[in-house]
């Protein structure tokens, strides 16, 4: 159905359209706030009009949604969908860190068939599609095997009083790289109490679970994609055996903050 040597093609090319601004190797950028707290730059815009070029180019058929692009509901009609992140690490970005990527999945059915990271700050692609396993720069991935809650690394810079029997481990800015760390077995947990987008995650969601990661949302129920509000409450990528324990120890609290909205 797809071209997968030329969908990786088109990502590299993302991510070196984004390596020329990054201020982490000197280059001058510059950024802005869409709405107070939500950062923008001018590499975003640059790499999102690209994919959207080449992706529909490459599968015409498909819808888009993507952050920085005014959601179309025409996307709603068909069965494929492209979920892009341009630049998912904003922060990291206009920082000069190297915790961001360019993420891409293709949705059918409400389900990721590709998943695509491209990191080239941290020199990595990840790669994953459904039935077939995920990759980390050629290299099969398996997920994490912690069978106990207690001691699970956690990809965070700070850590709630009641969690303080969690290790913290670097946190990229990027959601996508903190869940493909679990992919990767360099992280157990990752979880989020915030309403989120599904173009933050629909990539490293495939990945985390073709390595054999469970992937959920806050509540521990199935993460579904091209929605007509593409939002969901919370996210949980976790080792499967401590999972069920990572719900429990969340619900009071995913259940306030929920209904807050």
């Amino acid at each position: 159905m797809i071209d997968r040597q030329r969908l990786e093609a088109i990502l590299r090319e993302a991510g070196r359209m984004a390596m020329a601004s990054w201020p982490g190797d000197g280059h001058a950028l510059q950024a802005w706030e869409k709405v107070p707290g939500s950062p923008v730059c001018e590499a975003d815009l640059a790499v999102d009009a690209y994919l959207k070029r080449e992706l529909t180019r490459l599968l015409p058929a498909a819808g888009w949604l993507s952050e920085e692009t005014v959601d179309a509901p025409e996307r709603l009609s068909g069965g494929l969908i492209w979920l892009v992140d341009p630049i998912d690490g904003t922060r990291d970005y206009i920082a000069g860190r190297r915790g961001w990527a360019v993420s891409v999945a293709l949705i059918s059915a409400g389900r990721p068939l590709f998943g695509m990271l491209c990191a080239p700050a941290r020199k990595e692609f990840w790669h994953a599609e459904a039935g077939q396993g995920a990759w980390r720069n050629g290299e099969r991935l398996i997920a994490s095997t912690r069978t106990e809650l207690p001691g699970a690394r956690v990809p965070a810079k700070i850590m709630p009083p009641e969690d303080a029997d969690l290790v913290m481990v670097n946190q990229p800015n990027s959601i996508a790289l903190r869940m493909a760390l679990v992919a990767a077995d360099e992280a157990d947990l990752v979880a989020t109490l915030r309403w989120g987008f599904e173009w933050d995650i629909g990539a490293a969601a495939l990945i985390a679970r073709e390595a054999g990661a469970t992937v959920t949302d806050a509540f521990g129920g199935p993460l579904n994609y091209n929605k007509p509000d593409p939002r969901a409450f919370g996210l949980l990528v976790t080792a499967p055996t401590i999972h069920a324990a990572a719900v429990a120890r969340l619900a009071d609290r995913a259940k306030v903050l929920a209904a807050k909205g």
